[in-house]
C-alpha cells in the first residue's frame, strides 16, 4: 500500500519503486514505528480528534503486528515502499477503518525523524553499555598491574619506564571521554518531532508536550522545518563512532605490536586467534587487525552522510533516506569491535618479565640518570650530555645501564656513587613519579580509585 497516489494516473515504475524502497534497511526499526505511533494515537484520543473506540481498536492492532513481526509470523512484505506504509497497511488490514485515522496530524517526514531519533537513543544506550562492560574489563587489569613495568613510548621508539596500568590508564581515558560524548549527544537528541508535520506543522490541535512526555523526551523540537530536516544527531553519533574506532585500533596496533615476536609482551587466547593455512607456527591477531581495518568503514559512513547533507536545503528532502544504511553500518560495525575487543583483552595474558627486560634494555632509565646528577649539582644540560656518553658505552658493550660497571661510570663522571644503581631501578623510577596522572603506584590508586567512581556513575 501507498501512502500516496491519489493525483497520479499511472503506475510507479517497478525499478522506481524497488529504488525508491527503504524497507529492506528501515526495517529494522519497525519496534520504534509502532511505539511512536502508540504514543501518537493516545495523544489523538485525548484531544478528541480522533474516538476512543479507534484509538481502542488500533493499540490493539499495532501491538500486534508488533508481536508477530517478533515472532516470525508476520513477514515483511518486499513491495512495500517503507516500514510505515508495511505497518500502516497491516492496522487497516486487521482493525478496518479505525486503521486508516492512524495518520491523522501527523507526516512520514516527522514520523521518521521519529523513528530515527528512538532508534539513534536506544543504539546510544547499547553502545554506553559495551563501553561500560569495556571499561570494566580493563579497570581490574590496572588495579592487579600497578607495578608490573614497561617502557613507554614515543615515536615508537622507548623512553621511559611505565607501569602496564599507567598504559592501559590511557585507553580508560579515551573510553570514558567515548561514553561521556555518547551521554551529550543523548541530552542534545531528547526532543520529539512529531508534530511538525511535513514541515509546517498542522491545524489538529495536538499536545506536543503530552506525545514527548510518552515517549520519555525532554519535551517537543522547537521549529518544524528543522524537526523533519535535522540529521545533526546522526552525524554526531557518527563521528562519536569514528573516535570509538579511533581509539580500539590505537589499541589494537598495540596489540598487534607486543604480540609480535619481538615483544612477545601479550599471549592471545586461542579462542581470539587465527592460524595460518601454510605456516602452522602462525598465530595471528586477526581481531585486532579487523578492528583496525574496520575503522576506516566508520570514517567512510561519518565523511558520506556529511557528503549527503551538505547541500540540501530546507526542508525534507529525500536525499535524507540515505542517513538509515552507512549509519546502521556503521554502529553495527562499532558495537561488534567493542564486542570482540573485550573479548579478546579480557582473555590475553600479559608477560610481565619480557616488558620488564624490554624496559631496561631501552634505555628507559636514562631520564633518571641525568637526574640523579642534576640532585648531585651537575648543571642538567651537562648531565644529559654525560648520560648520552654513558649510553654509547652501553651500546658498544651491548649492555643495559643497570648492568655498566661502576668504573666506566666514573670514568665518564666522578659524581657517580654505588647508590645510581638504586636511583636508575624500573621500582625507583616508577616510584618517584608521584604526581596525579603520573606512574606511581600511590598516583595510581588513587587515580583507580576515581575510575571506579566514574564506572559506577554511568
Amino acid at each position: 500500500m501507498k501512502l500516496w497516489g491519489g493525483r497520479f494516473t499511472k503506475e510507479t515504475d517497478s525499478y522506481v519503486n524497488a529504488f525508491n524502497s527503504s524497507l529492506p534497511f528501515d526495517r529494522r526499526f519497525y519496534k520504534q514505528d509502532i511505539r511512536g505511533s502508540i504514543a501518537h494515537v493516545t495523544m489523538l484520543a485525548k484531544q478528541g480528534i480522533i474516538s476512543e473506540d479507534d484509538k481502542n481498536a488500533i493499540i490493539p492492532g499495532l501491538e500486534s503486528i508488533a508481536k508477530d513481526i517478533e515472532s516470525g509470523a508476520l513477514p515483511f512484505d518486499e513491495t512495500s515502499e517503507d516500514i510505515h506504509s508495511f505497518v500502516e497497511a497491516n492496522l487497516i488490514e486487521r482493525v478496518g477503518d479505525a486503521g486508516k485515522r492512524l495518520h491523522t496530524g501527523r507526516s512520514r517526514n516527522d514520523q521518521v525523524a521519529l523513528d530515527m531519533r528512538l532508534y539513534a537513543r536506544d543504539q546510544i544506550d547499547e553502545m554506553k553499555e559495551l563501553l561500560k562492560e569495556l571499561l570494566a574489563t580493563i579497570l581490574p587489569i590496572m588495579e592487579e598491574n600497578i607495578e608490573t613495568f614497561m617502557p613507554g613510548f614515543t615515536h615508537l621508539q622507548k623512553a621511559q619506564p611505565v607501569t602496564l596500568a599507567h598504559h592501559l590508564g590511557a585507553y580508560f581515558e579515551m573510553f570514558s571521554r567515548d561514553v561521556q560524548r555518547l551521554i551529550g549527544i543523548r541530552k542534545r537528541m531528547n526532543y520529539c518531532p512529531l508534530g511538525a508535520g511535513a514541515l509546517a506543522g498542522t491545524t489538529y490541535p495536538l499536545d506536543r508536550e503530552y506525545t514527548a512526555s510518552l515517549l520519555d523526551f525532554y519535551g517537543p523540537t522547537l521549529n518544524s522545518m528543522d524537526s523533519v530536516s535535522d540529521r545533526d544527531y546522526i552525524i554526531e553519533f557518527l563521528s562519536a563512532m569514528a573516535t570509538v574506532m579511533m581509539h580500539l585500533s590505537r589499541f589494537s596496533e598495540e596489540f598487534i605490536i607486543w604480540n609480535s615476536n619481538e615483544y612477545r609482551f601479550i599471549n592471545l587466547d586461542d579462542a581470539f586467534s587465527t592460524g595460518s593455512s601454510i605456516m602452522p607456527q602462525k598465530k595471528n591477531p586477526d581481531i585486532a587487525e579487523l578492528v583496525r581495518g574496520k575503522t576506516g568503514r566508520v570514517y567512510g559512513a561519518l565523511t558520506g552522510f556529511l557528503t549527503t547533507m551538505k547541500g540540501i536545503p530546507l526542508a525534507y528532502n529525500k536525499d535524507m533516506q540515505e542517513d538509515k544504511e552507512m549509519f546502521f553500518d556503521a554502529l553495527d560495525t562499532t558495537k561488534s569491535c567493542i564486542k570482540l575487543f573485550t573479548g579478546m583483552l579480557s582473555t590475553t595474558t600479559f608477560n610481565k618479565e619480557n616488558m620488564a627486560a624490554s624496559a631496561k634494555k631501552g634505555f628507559t632509565n636514562a631520564t633518571d640518570a641525568a637526574d640523579y646528577l642534576v640532585l648531585k649539582g651537575v648543571p642538567f644540560r651537562d648531565a644529559h650530555g654525560i648520560v648520552g656518553q654513558l649510553v654509547l658505552t652501553c651500546e658498544e658493550k651491548g649492555i643495559s645501564l643497570d648492568e655498566l660497571p661502576l668504573a666506566d661510570y666514573k670514568a665518564i663522571s666522578p659524581v657517580f656513587e654505588d647508590d645510581i644503581y638504586e636511583a636508575i631501578s624500573l621500582k625507583t623510577c616508577v616510584e618517584k613519579r608521584m604526581t596525579i596522572g603520573a606512574p606511581g603506584p600511590e598516583a595510581m590508586k588513587a587515580v583507580i580509585t576515581k575510575e571506579k567512581e566514574f564506572l559506577n556513575s554511568i
